[in-house]
């Protein structure tokens, strides 16, 4: 082992396992233990979810994997130490010390090191920023598995996605929308050729506010539909633009207010951290191949919106950033 690895961590722990913002402090914990198959990662940044919030305030059900002290289910950083067994990346490629690397965890993000199994993380390309690849895993992946995977989105398609200045709808906006000719021919996933790079006909997006719709124009550059539902209604707005409606519904938020744009209506509900290790792994493995290019490639044509980053010890201010829905984009905390 090449890296000094210290005893114990600085991490984000919360008072009294539940409460307001104002419980998160910095504390210390052991360094988490190395079992087969997995590497421990020096964390440079890891991103906020909603469901850190829920956790904080005890309403959320942990998967049993997760961290019953520390949160975070997304982090960007660099491989210090590595274990026994096969240590080798969904895709087949093999981990050593000293790797950047970003990925999905079941917890325990907000922390100096992170120990991870080598299937739930993917090497981060040197186009995109710490800051970047931490803001990437939860967000991407669930609107990725949501389109894709749950949806069965199709070319040609309206698709209308809730909560579109989120994080995660920033996500599902970039991935269901056109891409240009010169994205198609560096391209050679026939998944990919089939799904993601031939965007939906139109894409429709909900807002609450007129800087988040201002937000979602500039982001696309006039390729999306952003309604502010508190101001229109989203359906007539909708039948304005295409009288047919929308083919698929991605409701981050649980609206579930679209029935009407239906002739036949199918809903389903799906949860990423839930999943297994090996569904992760295959989901970012995917998202690797298909869709990570057009995020960090030379003719990238997607971005990772980044709202605020914050210092980690300013954990507080930004889950309170989240919880007044001031974010138009991705709230990520780097660790110095």
């Amino acid at each position: 082992m090449s890296t000094s690895i210290p005893e114990k961590m600085k991490c984000i722990l919360i008072k009294d396992g539940k409460g307001p913002a104002s419980n998160l402090y910095m504390g210390e914990e052991q360094i988490p233990k190395l079992e087969a198959g997995q590497v421990l990662v020096k964390v440079k940044a890891f991103g906020l979810n909603r469901m850190d919030i829920l956790q904080r305030e005890g309403k959320y059900p942990l998967p049993p994997q997760a961290s019953k002290t520390i949160m975070g289910v997304e982090f960007s950083g660099e491989i210090v130490q590595t274990s026994d067994g096969e240590l080798k990346s969904y895709n087949g490629e093999q981990w050593k010390e000293g790797d950047e690397v970003f990925g999905l965890a079941y917890g325990g993000a907000y922390a100096e090191y992170i120990a991870i199994s080598s299937k739930m993380i993917i090497r981060k390309p040197s186009t995109l920023s710490w800051v970047e690849a931490a803001g990437i895993p939860e967000n991407w992946m669930t609107a990725f598995q949501a389109l894709f995977l749950e949806g069965g989105f199709k070319k040609g398609e309206n698709v209308l996605v809730h909560a579109g200045a989120s994080g995660v709808g920033v996500a599902a906006n970039q991935l269901a929308g056109p891409f240009p000719p010169s994205v198609l021919v560096i391209m050679r996933s026939l998944i990919l050729l089939k799904a993601v790079a031939f965007g939906a006909d139109k894409v429709f997006t909900t807002a609450g506010t007129k800087d988040k719709v201002d937000f979602l124009n500039k982001l696309s550059g006039g390729k999306i539909h952003p309604i502010n539902y508190k101001e229109q209604n989203f359906e007539e707005e909708v039948k304005k633009i295409d009288e047919k409606g929308v083919d698929l519904v991605i409701d981050f938020e649980k609206s579930l207010f679209a029935p009407l744009l239906f002739k036949r209506l199918t809903i389903k509900g799906t949860t990423l951290r839930s999943r297994s290790p090996e569904y992760q792994g295959e989901l970012l493995g995917r998202f690797e191949k298909e869709a990570l290019p057009m995020l960090a490639g030379d003719n990238a044509s997607m971005k990772v919106s980044i709202h605020e980053v914050f210092p980690w010890d300013k954990i507080q201010d930004a889950h309170e950033e989240m919880e007044a829905n001031k974010n138009s984009g991705k709230i990520v905390l780097e660790i110095k």
